[in-house]
């Protein structure tokens, strides 16, 4: 279960980085600023997985 939360966070992050460059080519603000807060989101997400294996090990 942990490996399919991490490889959420992953896909998000990816999905969050493709969605900011489309929107910086588009020049859609909007877009930006989604794809910025779909990283943001991956990020806490590795970074909460990150702290459970610390405590789990």
């Amino acid at each position: 279960m942990a490996r399919e939360k991490k490889a959420k966070a992953k896909m998000e992050q990816a999905k969050g980085k493709a969605k900011e460059a489309a929107g910086r080519a588009a020049g859609n603000e909007r877009m930006t600023a989604e794809g910025r807060m779909e990283q943001s989101k991956g990020d806490a997400r590795q970074a909460k997985e990150k702290t459970k294996d610390t405590f789990r090990h």
